[in-house]
């Protein structure tokens, strides 16, 4: 297991008879916005958590111009600029194309949108899939991702093998692969998805502990079919003229040997230690679901805008 999802579990453990209460306790009093503005801004300076505008479920999550998400009840989303800076915490550098990300409150598992613009894919390479040859680009790949983590004073990750072979379904235009990967003694999977579309592929990672992957592909899967690309961006609205990739799906595979390909689930060296996050995490299940009990009970986050479209299509300041 994670090491920040071992900790949590241990305080959620010895706390299992107090979420129901933590999670809706109403403040105690009433307090101003520009009072309740000024604890969030402090916040976020003790704590990187406070700062992401989370969307609770069921809702939809917009994908930039490209697409949407169903979010179900129990799961939260982040929009663009919120994800580029969850990646960041999880010691990920960022590619830029990310649109949004879908995951479990607590991050124990997560999944993130993004878009590469490479124009529309044809798909007959269908049937030349070979797993070992590309594996070892993967690893190749991997390196350069290792490098970049190392400038930044990062954990390095080594690609293991496949936890599911390359394998592409002609009905949702899906290219399917998962891979093992280890930092230190932790392991970690990656579930990867190309969602072919009209001008581009959407690339959809699951991250997760390799003991949770049996466990979460059913519901990884139901996700998955949540999605869909606006109209005018699905795959089978190619027409002539339009933007053609220079590569198939072959490339798509090896295309993740890029390096920001491999995606660590672990949180690393925040702001400050394990424990204390602990306590802020607590405080995040308060705010997130403390107005759920009563539609008119006010919550702690409630003077916040709440996040809309434009949220989700800002430009974040670039990467690092």
């Amino acid at each position: 297991m994670l090491p920040f999802v071992r900790a949590f579990s241990l305080a959620l453990g010895l706390l299992s008879f107090a979420p129901v209460a933590l999670a809706f306790q109403e403040p105690e009093a009433e307090e101003s916005g520009d009072a309740l503005l000024a604890q969030d801004e402090a916040e976020a300076d003790e704590d990187p958590f406070a700062s992401i505008r989370w969307q609770v479920g069921p809702t939809e999550g917009k994908l930039g111009s490209r697409g949407k998400i169903q979010v179900p009840e129990g799961l939260v989303f982040a929009n663009k600029p919120d994800t580029q800076k969850l990646m960041e915490m999880m010691q990920n550098p960022i590619s830029n194309d990310e649109l949004g990300l879908v995951g479990a409150p607590d991050l124990s598992w997560f999944v993130v949108f993004e878009f590469e613009d490479s124009g529309w894919v044809d798909d007959s390479d269908k049937d030349d899939l070979d797993a070992d040859e590309l594996l070892e680009t993967l690893k190749e790949g991997n390196e350069a991702g290792n490098e970049e983590r190392a400038k930044r004073g990062w954990s390095t990750l080594e690609l293991l093998g496949w936890a599911v072979p390359p394998h592409y379904d002609t009905q949702t235009n899906n290219l399917e692969w998962a891979t093992r990967s280890r930092s230190g003694e932790h392991i970690t999977l990656n579930h990867n998805s190309r969602v072919l579309g009209r001008r581009g592929v959407m690339v959809v990672t699951l991250v997760c502990d390799e003991a949770q992957h049996t466990e979460l592909l059913p519901q990884f899967q139901s996700l998955l079919r949540g999605f869909a690309y606006n109209s005018g961006e699905r795959y089978s609205e190619y027409t002539s003229g339009d933007k053609v990739a220079e590569y198939g799906l072959t490339a798509l595979v090896a295309g993740g040997a890029g390096a920001l390909a491999v995606k660590s689930g672990l949180l690393g060296k925040l702001w400050k230690p394990i424990a204390v996050a602990l306590v802020a995490i607590g405080a995040f299940f308060k705010k997130l679901f403390g107005g759920k009990k009563k539609e008119t009970a006010p919550t702690r986050r409630a003077s916040k805008p709440e996040a809309t479209e434009s949220d989700a299509n800002d430009e974040p300041p670039a990467a690092k």
